[in-house]
C-alpha cells in the first residue's frame, strides 16, 4: 500500500482541550501556556494565561512536541522509554534539539483509535498539576493517551 488514511485533529478538538486546561488551572490558582500540537509537532494552539512566565511557552510546546514525537507521556525515561539520570536526560534533550525533547512531567500524547493525531503540553504550575492537566485536556475530547500493544 503506498497511501494510508489518517486521523486529524480539529481546531474544534484543540479549542475543547484548551478550555479544559485553562480552566483547571484556573481553579487550581495557576496562570499556564498550553501548546496543542498535530502529529507532525506543528502548532494549532498556543496560549499563555494572564499573568502567566513567557518561558511557559516554550516549555509547553516542547512538552507537547516531545509526547507527540514519542506516542507516550513525557516523563524522566528516554525514548525507548528506558530510565535516565540527569546527565543522560540532558544529553538527549541536546541531541534531539531543545525544542523536541524534555523530561518534564505535562506533556501527553492524543491518542484516536491506535493513532497518535498530536500531543498537549501544559507549563506554569507544578509538576503534578501540568501533568494532570494535559491529561484531562486529552480526556476531554473522548481521546487517550495510551497506545494499546494488543
Amino acid at each position: 500500500m503506498y497511501v494510508a488514511s489518517s486521523k486529524r485533529l480539529t481546531l474544534a478538538g484543540a479549542k475543547k482541550m484548551m478550555e479544559s486546561a485553562t480552566a483547571g488551572a484556573e481553579r487550581a490558582g495557576f496562570a499556564v501556556a498550553v501548546s496543542i500540537v498535530d502529529a507532525g509537532g506543528h502548532a494549532i494552539l498556543v496560549q499563555r494565561m494572564d499573568g502567566g512566565r513567557f518561558h511557559t511557552v516554550h516549555s509547553s510546546t516542547t512538552k507537547a512536541v516531545c509526547a507527540a514525537s514519542n506516542k507516550r507521556p513525557t516523563t524522566m525515561t528516554g525514548a525507548a522509554g528506558q530510565s535516565l539520570d540527569t546527565m543522560h536526560a540532558l544529553g538527549l534533550a541536546l541531541a534531539a534539539g531543545a525544542e523536541r525533547w524534555t523530561a518534564m512531567e505535562g506533556g501527553y500524547p492524543i491518542i484516536v483509535d491506535g493513532e497518535c493525531i498530536g500531543g498537549v503540553g501544559v507549563s506554569g504550575a507544578n509538576w503534578e498539576l501540568d501533568d494532570q492537566l494535559a491529561r484531562e485536556a486529552v480526556e476531554a475530547i473522548g481521546a487517550g493517551w495510551k497506545i494499546d500493544k494488543a
